[in-house]
Order: structure tokens, then C-alpha cells, then sequence
């Protein structure tokens, strides 16, 4: 069971437990420290390696990543920054897709796909056990319909080996995450989410009540110009940016949503920490919560 504290850091909201790891509710994504389109390494190498390095500094404990970025790139250069880890600081990486030659993402969620993706992350990240991986699930278009039994259940036979701590899902549909839970316990889901897109709202109360957490990816995107509107216009009002009211509306949302902003910038990862320690008032949250419904 997970459960939430607020008072062993300085960072917005507070920490949260999953399995027997405590991480910061704010986390950051290692997504945008490859190159372009996700391929390749960093124009900056240093500026990558110093991005990773104030994040801990700053007291974030949740690094989100894939072995998929680069594809190598992102855990090669957390080990570089990082290792030997602290021991409050976890890599939460995921396992289900892989890169091709033209900058896709094919599927790779056959039992022999997974194997070779946990021993790629364990190398490359330089440690004995990954704190926790994810399944990722559907597509680029998002969520698909299917049983996800024979791939996690793969997971879970490497987490009982020893080589996994703890399990999570991504890109998963409501009927997904039911399919799993009757398969082994996972302590997260990884889903789109935001202020514009919010089909996952009854998923995150539902997660809330058993202690699960729920990290949004692309906390940011996909606003109508409509939206986007409503949004400048709050973020006017309070005098901030609408990327900061967006992050905070998300730690307001839930205690069970944890975020994981990406940034290749150490003055944006600065300004992101800021942002999501916003107060928004009971008129703030009630014209944003109406910007997606």
C-alpha cells in the first residue's frame, strides 16, 4: 500500500510512498536529455549531466527514464551524473517498445523483448535491481485494448528473480490495469494526463483510494487554443506562466498524482520547481478544472 507524507522536503507537494520506495510527489522525466526526436546523444553532454545533477542537488528523489531514449542515451547518462546512487534517489524506468532506424517506437512486449530490456536497463543504468518498471503498453496513438497477461506476467517472474523491486504500468486502459491487478500488485500507472485531457479522472480517484500512484506524462501538452486561453488567463491574473499553473493544478489535483516535467535546462528545471509551488486559490482551481471538461 502506498501512502502520502509532506514533511521530509522542501520541494511542492510533499513526498509519496510506493512499495518501499519514498519519492518526491515532484520528480523530473529524463525524456528531453537525448537529441532530437528522442535519437541520439545531447547537443550538451555536460549541460545534460549538469540537469541531473541540480535536479538532486534540489532534493527531487524520482528520476523518470527508458532505456528506449536515444535509444541508451538518458540511463548512460544518469549513470554518468549519478552512480553510485543515493540510496534516496530512485530510477524509474519502463520496458515495452523499443526505437527503429526512422525514429519510431514498435512494441517490444514478447517475454524475450523484456528480458533483454531489463538487462539492458540494469547495464546501462549500473545497478543490481531496478527500483521499479513499467509495462508500457498501446501505441503513439495511446492506450489499445488486449490482454497484457503474457508480458506481465513476464515482469513479474523477473521481479521475483530479484531483478525488478517494484511494478508499474504505462499507456494502460482501465481494463489493463483491472487484468493486472489480479496478476501481481504494481504500485503505479503512467498515463496521459492534464489540464486539457482528463478521460483518466475517475482512474485517479479510483487509484487514490488504493494507494496507488498515478504520474501523468505530458503534463504540458495538447491544449486547444481555446484552452490555451483560459489557461494564459489564469496565469496572468496570478503573474506566472501558464506551464507553472498547469504543473500546480496537477499537485493540487490529487495526492496521488506524481510529476515527472522533463527538461534539458537547469534554469527550466529551476523555474518548474517554482511553478508547481503555485498557491491557487478555490477560484483558480474552479476555472481550470473547467478547461477540460
Amino acid at each position: 500500500m502506498s501512502t502520502s507524507t509532506t514533511s521530509t522536503t522542501s520541494l511542492p507537494g510533499g513526498t509519496w510512498t510506493m512499495g518501499d520506495l519514498t519519492v518526491t510527489r515532484f520528480g523530473y522525466g529524463a525524456m528531453q536529455l537525448a537529441g532530437p526526436g528522442v535519437m541520439g546523444p545531447p547537443a550538451d553532454h555536460d549541460g545534460a549531466l549538469a540537469v541531473l545533477r541540480e535536479a538532486v542537488r534540489l532534493g527531487i528523489t524520482h528520476i523518470d527514464t527508458a532505456d528506449a531514449y536515444g535509444p541508451h542515451v538518458t540511463n548512460r547518462l544518469i549513470r554518468e551524473a549519478l552512480h553510485p546512487y543515493p540510496d534516496s534517489v530512485h530510477v524509474v524506468t519502463k520496458v515495452g517498445a523499443v526505437r527503429d532506424a526512422r525514429g519510431g517506437w514498435p512494441a517490444a512486449r514478447e517475454p524475450d523483448d523484456l528480458r533483454r530490456a531489463v538487462h539492458s536497463n540494469l547495464e546501462h543504468l549500473g545497478v543490481e535491481s531496478l527500483d521499479l518498471v513499467n509495462l508500457r503498453l498501446g501505441d503513439a496513438e495511446g492506450p489499445q485494448p488486449g490482454s497484457l497477461a503474457r508480458a506481465y506476467e513476464t515482469l513479474a517472474e523477473l521481479q521475483r528473480e530479484g531483478l525488478i523491486r517494484h511494478l508499474g504500468l504505462s499507456n494502460a486502459t482501465a481494463d489493463q490495469i483491472a487484468e493486472a491487478g489480479t496478476i501481481a500488485p504494481f504500485v503505479c500507472v503512467q498515463n496521459l494526463y492534464n489540464l486539457a485531457h482528463r478521460q483518466d479522472d475517475d482512474l485517479v480517484d479510483r487509484l487514490a483510494e488504493q494507494g496507488i500512484a498515478y504520474v501523468p506524462f505530458f503534463p504540458l501538452g495538447g491544449f486547444s487554443p481555446l484552452q490555451s486561453k483560459a489557461l494564459s488567463a489564469v496565469a496572468a491574473r496570478l503573474g506566472t506562466r501558464p506551464p507553472a499553473v498547469a504543473l500546480a493544478w496537477l499537485l493540487h489535483r490529487s495526492p496521488n498524482i506524481l510529476l515527472i516535467p522533463g527538461t534539458s535546462s537547469v534554469a527550466h528545471l529551476r523555474e518548474n520547481v517554482t511553478g508547481a509551488g503555485l498557491a491557487l486559490s478555490e477560484r483558480d482551481l474552479a476555472e481550470l478544472d473547467a478547461i477540460g471538461r
